[in-house]
């Protein structure tokens, strides 16, 4: 594939070079301001772009917006966290005229993971459901986007719980519609997500750790080799294909 990135880095660097270790080409980088990208072509999203087969998005959502605002035609596929309602609504109008997929972690493991919790949610309902995320010093959304995909995936199973954020602003004993948020940034920390449901003299852990941002970037071209062949449309993990046989 002839790959643009949207956005230049952690994420996109460890696709850029995984994308050459699979035989694909970056053809160039989307960024608003003058930035440059390790040597390749820098654009703004609303400018005249190079032939392209897909566009891999990890970056904020203001450029994000702008890629969404531009006429591309290409497949997208973002992984851009923050903003979620707001994107969402703007990649569903967008997709009638382009293929476009979107995942706040580009892990699989984590998508298998959200149909788990949401399993063991509706499976323990007088438990009690604390969630913890970990990233490092650096990320500067809290939440992350992985576990508010999280909260919605247990969300669906027990439509009336509400999230509580900062506990020690909270008076009296927890009620059983509470769901405990709690977010830790230090180090180098990838990312870590816990979900703990806590009965009566038993509690349950259900986690994942990522070991490196790897397994994001090779998540994303993973998606792209897929989206290229689909159709306009909105898509998810739920509905691309990805983790069956390999039949469409």
């Amino acid at each position: 594939m002839r790959l643009l990135l949207c956005g230049y880095g952690a994420s996109n660097r460890r696709v850029a070079a995984l994308a050459k270790e699979r035989g694909h080409e970056i053809v160039g980088v989307l960024l608003l301001r003058g930035q440059t990208a390790d040597g390749f072509p820098v654009y703004r999203p609303d400018e005249r772009l190079p032939e392209a087969d897909a566009v891999i998005d990890f970056s904020h959502p203001v450029l994000t917006k702008a890629l969404l605002d531009a006429d591309t035609g290409l497949p997208l596929v973002i992984a851009t966290t923050g903003e979620k309602e707001v994107l969402i609504k703007q990649m569903r109008e967008k997709a009638v005229r382009q293929p476009i997929f979107f995942s706040a972690n580009m892990s699989y493991g984590v998508h298998i993971l959200s149909e788990i919790v949401r399993y063991a949610a509706s499976l323990l309902p007088g438990f009690d459901i604390e969630m913890t995320e970990r990233h490092h010093r650096k990320k500067v959304d809290a939440p992350s986007g992985t576990l508010i995909k999280l909260y919605d995936a247990i969300a669906s199973a027990r439509p009336n719980v509400h999230p509580v954020h900062d506990r020690h602003q909270t008076e009296g004993a927890r009620t059983d519609e509470e769901i405990g948020i709690h977010s830790v940034r230090g180090g180098t920390i990838t990312g870590e997500h816990e979900v703990l449901f806590a009965g009566h003299d038993e509690t349950i852990t259900i986690a994942h750790h990522a070991q490196s941002k790897d397994i994001f970037a090779s998540g994303a071209l993973d998606v792209a080799e897929r989206l290229i062949h689909k159709e306009n449309g909105y898509y998810t993990y739920d509905n691309l294909g990805i983790g069956d046989s390999g039949e469409e």
